[in-house]
């Protein structure tokens, strides 16, 4: 067999569409929008055969010099088993200097990211489909007290934001902004919570949310439901929350997820006033 040469370079918006047809090889529901928001929020390397084939990509999001999350990496399928996604990786690393790390693994790459330093903090459970009409409001939230907000205080939704997730995504925030809209709860006029609402893939994503309790992330997820009615629509959480059950009940069947990393960063979440009820990076990019 004659051996080819594979060059590592900047992930470049030209190479966007090999990207994409990579992502559907993999069976990922990504649209070409949806890689440009990735790329547009990150800096990565691709994979190169021969000057002329993309065979890998991986996409590093830095969120100030809090932390960065390791998205979008994926390997041709002709070219596993040969240390590719090693090398990925490796350039992912770099891209993220000595920030903490954070992804979401799947069952294939699971192997390769503890061998990297990586552990397991928690799980990801994702959720989609069409629901059957819209869920009650929970009866401790006012049925009023979530709107959408086209000229929504971006500052308060960063410091809900930077409290749950533990560090700084404004640049997420605002591009969420620009591309799609705010559900907001506010209590005695404050920003108590949020959820943002946008197209991905086959439908629209429902994330993130930020709430102080499950029952303020059931009324902005809800609320969002009920503005779409007939949509299809991905929510993902994390285990510990305990809404996944409650998403399966009104009609966001449990489809997959996978497990929590990190490395470089204590394992307990960094900010502990509002709950995590959807806040990975990367599932916010998809």
């Amino acid at each position: 067999m004659q051996a080819t040469q594979i060059d590592l370079v900047a992930f470049l918006p030209s190479h966007l569409d090999s990207a994409l047809a990579l992502s559907r090889q993999a069976v990922w529901p990504h649209r070409l929008e949806d890689w440009r928001m990735a790329l547009d929020l990150s800096a990565g390397v691709v994979a190169v055969e021969d000057g002329e084939r993309l065979v890998g990509t991986v996409l590093t999001t830095c969120y100030g010099t809090d932390c960065a999350t390791i998205n979008m990496v994926i390997v041709d399928e002709s070219m596993r088993g040969r240390g590719l996604g090693r090398k990925l990786m490796d350039a992912a690393f770099e891209l993220a200097a000595d920030r903490p790390l954070r992804l979401v693994a799947t069952s294939d790459g699971l192997p390769l990211y503890e061998k990297l330093g990586f552990v397991r903090t928690g799980t990801v459970m994702q959720h989609q489909g069409i629901p059957e009409g819209a869920p009650a409001m929970p009866e401790s939230i006012a049925p009023d007290a979530v709107t959408f907000e086209s000229d929504v205080d971006l500052a308060a939704l960063i410091a809900l934001d930077t409290a749950a997730f533990g560090g700084d995504r404004s640049g997420l925030l605002a591009y969420l902004r620009s591309v799609g809209r705010f559900a907001v709860l506010r209590r005695d006029g404050v920003i108590v919570g949020f959820a943002a609402l946008r197209a991905f893939g086959r439908g629209e994503v429902i994330g993130p949310v930020v709430a102080a309790s499950a029952d303020q992330a059931k009324a902005l997820i809800s609320f969002c439901i009920a503005a779409r009615p007939g949509a299809f629509l991905r929510v993902d959480t994390t285990e510990d929350t305990g809404l996944s059950p409650w998403l399966s009940e009104i009609g966001l069947a449990h489809v997959g997820g996978g497990v929590v990393m990190r490395r470089g960063e204590p394992v307990a979440p960094i900010g502990s006033a509002v709950a995590r009820t959807f806040a990975l990076a990367n599932q916010a990019l998809g």
